[in-house]
């Protein structure tokens, strides 16, 4: 049973009975100036620093070692340790990632034990569910993803995708989604957002995240548009450093801010900061830890970003998350404490990730962090009313998705239960025939000169699947071998070779020969060739240009020898301006294979219907394509995509 809340929760009960109760019709205002206090309002009033603080805080507990074993292993099922630690700081939340997550049953008992450890208010127990490359269920619907989404155009699809996102979170203990994306990806050289954008159109971003986000509000599921104020532009991975958007403040207006604006319009629950600069909006420096140079601020520390533009002139009243604060960019440049007292005294309410705690030896990282804040409220250099207005927010969404639970409620005795629909939901076959239309929704065909798709083989012929990694080979043989055992295509034979790290070889050349038909898959993350003269220098050997050389060869040598030939994108469309002489190309959008048992992503087979002519291309392009030869011509437009026949999509 779940112990009942005896100090908080007596208090909440009585002031939630006040506040939910209704006035009688007679009941008087003494000064009509004056309004009663929100629940939220009287329960911050009842409540100690150290509480509000560690309402303020969300650690992950993704890896732990306990007292006595050797080694740090994924948190799979609830301790005393981990437990004592977000009962004596009295944390606000948790962040889930897929150490976490294993199987369904098991993060039904690991959200339930979390819930139980907190003597206090509930927990939000958050995760990165995005869909398509970011997830972290690993038993459930994995969904095609957003650029996936933007090239099928369909709002029904993007409600859906938040539908069953919020259906299986929601069916686990999980309330909080950090979802969706709301980056205008506008820079073919991002090398972080990429397919987690819908696309470069703020319009086309707007559009499909609010119903993304209709559809987990729909399942009482808290939602949070990011990366504020757009990371969509930029070239460098925040994990990793410090990026920066140079654009005027009209400009950002009109593209990155666009889509959050229309969300907070929406009443979107959160908003996560980016680690990134924009110096039209705050140019303030601070120096770097790392280096000692005078560093420009990232908006996640940045009053002017976060209170200024986002509270004062673009009226967001929800919850402020930071992205989290152990990314190389923040880690790097500011100290564990003082990034966090930063982010509070910028206006955010919740520190994510404050800092790194593995085993009772590391609790010492947070206790730094948490007394600091303290320190800082005490000594005035962090307001406390801004401290009282950041946990009246928490609170107000936590009452608002239901995770405050009145007291004498009792969810352990619902656990088995809980369980078992949960079994039910998570992974369902309804929710994998919504993701397969998705996913064939957005396969977007580039070129298919000479007619060379559909493939239409005979019996017995052979097709050879190159693919840079065995589970992206796996999924193709596999969505191959489905389709002849039900005997939608001939059977063929099928061959497949991995070639990350590889160059062109004669070997390669000799399984070329002995086939009828060549699938490539191309996997660029930051699409980068070497460039000569104005051609892709093709006379390149390094084996760590793979990415570009390899498939390139392959290409070059099946069209010598009159090869039925097709390049298939897997990550970023921008690689298949590799690929001009080719004479079919088209896009998935996703590149996770067949692991464990189980297709991690709908694209690559989705990509094989097509290609075999069971599915018709639907997909437009959601972003523009540059020449890599002539990066200032767009070699494929937004919006571009064919059908079979060559004619554009209507």
């Amino acid at each position: 049973m779940k112990k009942t809340h005896l100090l908080t929760y007596g208090l909440v009960s009585a002031l939630m009975l006040t506040a939910f109760s209704g006035l009688k019709p007679d009941a008087k205002v003494k000064a009509d100036n004056v309004s009663t206090p929100s629940a939220a309002e009287q329960i911050v009033d009842g409540m100690s620093l150290e509480e509000k603080v560690g309402q303020m805080l969300m650690p992950d507990f993704r890896n732990w070692q306990k007292q006595g074993e050797s080694k740090m292993t994924g948190l799979t099922e609830m301790n005393d340790e981990v437990g004592s630690i977000i009962e004596k700081y009295h944390l606000g939340g948790v962040i889930l990632f897929a150490e976490n997550v294993v199987d369904t049953e098991q993060t039904v008992r690991l959200a339930d034990g979390l819930q139980n450890a907190s003597k206090n208010i509930p927990l939000f127990v958050t995760i990165d569910q995005e869909g398509g490359i970011v997830t972290r269920l690993q038993s459930g619907t994995n969904l095609p993803g957003n650029m996936a989404l933007g090239a099928g155009r369909s709002l029904k699809n993007a409600y859906n995708t938040g539908s069953i996102v919020g259906k299986e979170l929601h069916s686990l203990g999980i309330n909080v989604n950090f979802a969706p994306s709301l980056d205008v990806n506008n820079n073919p050289g991002n090398p972080v957002i990429g397919v987690r954008s819908f696309g470069s159109s703020p319009e086309l971003v707007a559009s499909l995240g609010l119903q993304t986000i209709k559809g987990l509000q729909d399942q009482n599921m808290a939602t949070t548009a990011k990366h504020f104020p757009g990371h969509g532009d930029t070239a460098v991975d925040s994990h990793y450093g410090l990026p920066m958007v140079t654009h005027d403040k009209e400009r950002l207006k009109k593209v990155e801010l666009y889509p959050f604006q229309k969300a907070i319009d929406a009443n979107v629950d959160m908003i996560m900061t980016a680690h990134v600069q924009f110096p039209a909006i705050d140019d303030t420096t601070y120096k770097s830890k790392k280096d000692g140079q005078q560093i420009m601020v990232p908006a996640t520390l940045s009053r002017k970003v976060l209170t200024d533009l986002l509270r004062d002139e673009m009226g967001f009243k929800g919850v402020v998350v930071t992205d989290a604060l152990n990314m190389k960019a923040i880690a790097d440049n500011f100290g564990q404490k003082e990034a966090v007292i930063l982010a509070i005294k910028s206006g955010v309410d919740i520190a994510l990730m404050p800092a790194p705690v593995t085993s009772i030896a590391t609790e010492k990282n947070l206790t730094e962090v948490y007394n600091g804040v303290i320190d800082a409220v005490k000594s005035g250099d962090i307001p406390m009313s801004e401290i009282d207005d950041s946990v009246e927010r928490i609170l107000d969404l936590k009452m608002k998705r239901g995770i405050y639970q009145p007291e004498g409620s009792n969810q352990e005795d619902a656990l088995e239960a809980r369980i078992a629909n949960a079994k039910k939901m998570v992974g369902s076959m309804k929710h994998y025939h919504l993701e397969k239309k998705m996913a064939l929704d957005a396969v977007t065909l580039l070129k298919n000169e000479d007619e060379t798709l559909p493939f239409k083989p005979k019996k017995n012929e052979k097709v050879l699947i190159l693919a840079p990694f065995e589970d992206q080979a796996e999924a193709m043989r596999r969505s191959i071998h489905e389709l002849y055992s039900k005997q939608r295509i001939n059977k063929v034979q099928v061959e497949s070779l991995i070639f990350s790290g590889k160059v062109f070889d004669q070997e390669t050349a000799e399984k070329i020969d002995e086939a009828d038909f060549i699938i490539t898959g191309s996997y660029v993350v930051k699409n980068d060739p070497a460039v000569n003269d104005g051609v892709i220098d093709d006379t390149v050997k390094d084996s760590s240009k793979w990415a570009t050389v390899f498939p390139r060869a392959v290409m070059n040598y099946s069209l010598k020898n009159s090869k039925k030939f097709v390049l298939m994108s897997l990550r970023n469309p921008y690689d298949a301006a590799n690929f001009e002489e080719a004479k079919a190309v088209l896009a998935v959008y996703g590149f996770k294979g067949y692991t464990d048992g189980r297709f991690r992503q709908p694209n690559i087979p989705a990509g094989i219907e097509t290609i075999f002519g069971l599915s018709e291309p639907k997909g437009k392009l959601p972003v523009g394509i540059p020449s890599v030869t002539h990066p200032n011509d767009i070699l494929y437009p937004y919006g571009y995509g064919l059908k079979f026949n060559g004619k554009p999509l209507k």
